[in-house]
């Protein structure tokens, strides 16, 4: 998903301005540029409205937005860095921005949707056991999925699925570690049998104890 967001620059920071801004509707964000060699990225001070930047990262694609950012300098293609919400209020804060490449890859975290529902659990009686709800892949901005769906309709008691097993995807790469089990297949009566033994007592062991007759000719 693609998304506009109208930026103005600011001259002044710290928290005065901070809290002017807020009082004003906007909140304070900062432009990243590219890394030039060893010298790190020199930050644009930027001001932006709270309610569209919060449309954003509401939408299906969430922080992993390509956004349209314009502002007196014209316009650049940036995603979101970090932002910042307030505990009590739930109200932005402050948010940072980085300036994209759109011929260079760029690594994002992306969700996991499984669909259908396994042999192993409609016919063998076995429960599906989500372990990796997101993933991380490389691809080129405007190549970045929503999501990555699983079918898992094939998938027999006791089988799993790992991210080396996913479908291969022209317009990205999987670079999370391929032995990390997404979902698999477990039996209920296992499931069960551990987390009993998860909750049961342990009794510690101390010694031998001495037998009463044994305890009453010690005390003579």
């Amino acid at each position: 998903m693609d998304a506009i967001l109208e930026a103005t620059k600011r001259d002044t920071r710290g928290k005065n301005e901070a809290r002017r801004l807020r009082v004003a509707g906007r909140i304070p964000a900062v432009i990243y540029g590219a890394r030039t060699g060893s010298a790190a990225p020199v930050g644009t001070a930027v001001a932006v409205n709270p309610k569209d930047l919060m449309k954003i990262l509401r939408s299906e694609s969430g922080a992993n937005t390509l956004i349209s950012l314009r502002n007196e300098d014209g316009e650049s293609k940036v995603m979101i860095r970090e932002y910042q919400i307030d505990p009590v209020t739930h109200h932005l804060l402050h948010a940072d921005f980085y300036q994209l490449a759109m011929d260079k890859e760029i690594q994002v975290t992306v969700p996991v949707q499984i669909t259908g529902t396994p042999v192993g659990v409609k016919l063998q009686g076995g429960m599906l056991d989500f372990l990796t709800r997101e993933i991380h892949v490389m691809c080129l901005p405007t190549q970045i999925p929503e999501h990555v769906t699983l079918d898992v309709s094939e998938l027999a008691l006791n089988g799993s699925i790992r991210v080396r097993d996913l479908p291969v995807n022209a317009g990205w790469r999987a670079v999370t570690e391929g032995d990390t089990m997404i979902v698999h297949v477990v039996s209920l009566k296992a499931e069960e049998s551990a987390a009993a033994a998860a909750t049961e007592p342990e009794v510690a062991k101390k010694g031998k104890t001495d037998k009463p007759e044994e305890s009453a000719a010690k005390k003579k």
